[in-house]
C-alpha cells in the first residue's frame, strides 16, 4: 500500500460517485457531503489502494468505476462500516 495510491483515489471522481450513490441507497441523509467528508476514509479501506494501483498499472481505464477493481459490494461494506462507526472491514 503506498500513500500515493490512496490520495488517487480519494480524488477520483468516480469513485466519490459511486460512494456518494451508495450512501444515498443507505438512507445517508446528503450522501454528497456524506462521501465528500469521508472521502479519504473510504479511499483507505484496507486493499483499495492496492486494487486501484494494480488497475492503472494495468491499463484499466477509469479504475474508480470499474466494478472489477472495486466492487459495489466492496464499496457498500466500508460506507457501513463508517456509518456503524467502525473502521472499514478488511478484505
Amino acid at each position: 500500500m503506498a500513500y500515493s495510491d490512496i490520495a488517487l483515489l480519494s480524488s477520483d471522481n468516480y469513485f466519490i460517485r459511486r460512494t456518494t450513490a451508495c450512501a444515498a441507497t443507505e438512507g445517508i441523509d446528503n450522501p454528497d457531503v456524506w462521501a465528500s467528508n469521508h472521502q479519504w476514509q473510504m479511499a483507505a479501506t484496507p486493499s483499495f489502494g492496492e486494487k486501484y494501483a494494480y488497475a492503472i498499472a494495468t491499463g484499466v481505464a477509469d479504475p474508480g468505476n470499474d466494478q472489477s477493481v472495486i466492487g459495489d459490494s466492496e464499496i457498500l461494506s466500508a460506507v457501513q462500516a463508517l456509518v456503524a462507526g467502525d473502521e472499514p472491514p478488511t478484505t
